[in-house]
């Protein structure tokens, strides 16, 4: 695959992006793609690996080592190379359902396990996937499949993140009749209202399903299922259910003064911030929500840095980001080798903006809030802050981050956005269909299942497995259309 000796002759290289100053102008995707001449040579470096990590999607010390998908990686980047870009989209949608989102999104698992690791840089696996996807999009070969025989059976989708778009796209190709039911204004779940625009832009999402409307997908929105519509109206007028919901329910920060003003979940603030612009086709832009505010962002994963970024944009006075667990290390740890995930120091694109704005690095590591301070009308203006070690639970035997004595401080905050994850799914969707959960409050099911306690009922995404990424709510997604298939026809050749 590739060309044998490109690593040694070709330099990774991948999309330019504009100066942060430059960028935070305004809510648009940042990054110029390289020529397609340029991308081939990025395919040529492709080592041709005996065993190609890139691809596995294993578990190594609690993450993933390459794709979860199991992409065909060594194939398309060898397609790339060659310059056969129609086979390279074909190859990469064996088993791909939405490359356009996982190139602007994924964190590159595949890119992570690349054997290029070991003394180079890994080949640019996100960006050729981008190349292919768009380029298929160009040159019209992302075309409507639309079932030729349908099977009479009915199913709905509730949600329409990135696990119930996949599930049904599959399903509705199947040639099944496919309803997805969605509580917000607009259809996407996450990749609508919780990812924002910078990131990837929505008219990438409605390309894709507009696509899907007309493959046949049915989407029902401004409908919340267990409020709207019950379960037993579900139950009764489909032959299967999907519950693709999400592990929407966010971790809260329960101290003091918490029931201030100004302090609000993550996502509901992203998604306030990118249904403005779109309500407004991008005119109106709420700089009232950061404007000239400090704002306190409570965590530090990828929902953390796209609150940094959204409130750079916003033009916010100064940014302070929390990190309870200690700063990663530059280069990987002895205990964290290849092709395990790294665990090293990221500086996204988040606090880029910030340092290029305010001249240091908005996040404070080993530190957490104590207490949130209101003035006099009730809005959050301080927050109380410690710092933290790591110390081992006497009664558990577990390190836990225990406060330091003496270290507190308070520091202005007037906008508080807690990003702290999330904890599984919503109890009343769950209530609704009666299904079990386990002690994480995700649905459960069988191991490597998808069905649930309920008959026909079955589950899939970060509502199934918990908070993850969007590559993995898509694997979810085509491997539950596969278990609601076979359930449905006794076979299945999804």
């Amino acid at each position: 695959m590739g060309k044998p000796t490109g690593f040694l002759e070709y330099k990774r290289e991948t999309a330019k992006v504009l100066p942060p100053k430059v960028r935070i102008a305004n809510f648009n995707e940042f990054r110029t793609p390289i020529s397609k001449e340029k991308q081939k040579k990025q395919g040529a470096r492709c080592m041709a690996c005996g065993v190609p990590f890139c691809q596995s999607g294993m578990m190594l010390n609690g993450m993933a080592s390459g794709c979860p998908l199991h992409n065909l990686v060594p194939e398309t980047n060898d397609l790339v190379y060659t310059g056969n870009w129609k086979q390279a989209y074909l190859r990469l949608s064996k088993t791909h359902s939405f490359p356009e989102f996982t190139s602007r999104v994924c964190p590159a698992l595949c890119e992570a396990a690349c054997t290029c690791n070991l003394d180079s840089e890994p080949v640019s696996t996100k960006e050729n996937e981008r190349a292919i996807i768009e380029t298929a999009w160009q040159e019209g070969w992302v075309k409507p499949q639309i079932p030729r025989v349908r099977t009479g059976k009915t199913i709905a989708v509730i949600g329409s993140g990135p696990s119930g778009l996949a599930a049904a796209q599959q399903l509705n190709r199947r040639g099944h009749s496919v309803t997805v039911y969605e509580r917000s204004d607009r259809p996407g779940g996450l990749l609508r209202y919780g990812i924002p625009n910078m990131k990837l832009e929505k008219s990438v999402v409605d390309r894709r399903i507009h696509l899907m409307e007309e493959e046949g997908v049915q989407f029902v929105l401004n409908t919340n299922v267990g409020k709207d519509i019950t379960a037993d109206e579900l139950l009764k007028k489909y032959d299967r259910v999907v519950l693709a919901c999400g592990a929407s329910n966010p971790r809260d920060i329960k101290v003091p003064g918490r029931e201030a003003k100004g302090i609000y979940f993550a996502v509901d603030f992203l998604g306030k911030v990118t249904k403005t612009l779109l309500d407004s086709d991008f005119e109106k832009v709420p700089y009232e929500l950061a404007k000239d505010k400090h704002v306190l962002v409570i965590g530090g994963g990828d929902t953390g840095n796209d609150c940094v970024g959204t409130s750079v944009r916003l033009g916010a006075k100064s940014v302070t980001q929390l990190e309870m667990m200690p700063k990663p290390p530059v280069e990987r740890a002895a205990n964290n080798p290849w092709p395990q995930w790294p665990r090293v120091l990221k500086t996204d694109y988040g606090q880029e903006e910030a340092i290029a704005v305010f001249g240091h690095d908005p996040r404070v590591y080993q530190t957490t809030v104590t207490e949130f301070i209101a003035d006099k009308k009730g809005n959050v203006c301080k927050a109380k802050i410690v710092k933290l070690k790591s110390q081992k639970d006497e009664k558990t035997g577990r390190m836990m981050m225990v406060p330091v004595e003496g270290t507190e401080e308070v520091i202005p905050a007037d906008v508080v956005l807690i990003a702290a994850g999330f904890l599984g799914s919503q109890k009343y969707v769950t209530d609704a269909f009666k299904v079990s959960i386990n002690g994480r409050t995700n649905v459960e099911t069988k191991p490597e299942a998808y069905e649930t306690s309920v008959p026909r009922v079955f589950t899939a995404g970060d509502m199934h497995r918990g908070q993850s990424l969007v590559v993995w709510a898509i694997r979810e997604g085509r491997e539950a259309a596969r278990a609601v298939d076979e359930s449905l026809m006794g076979y299945t050749n999804l």
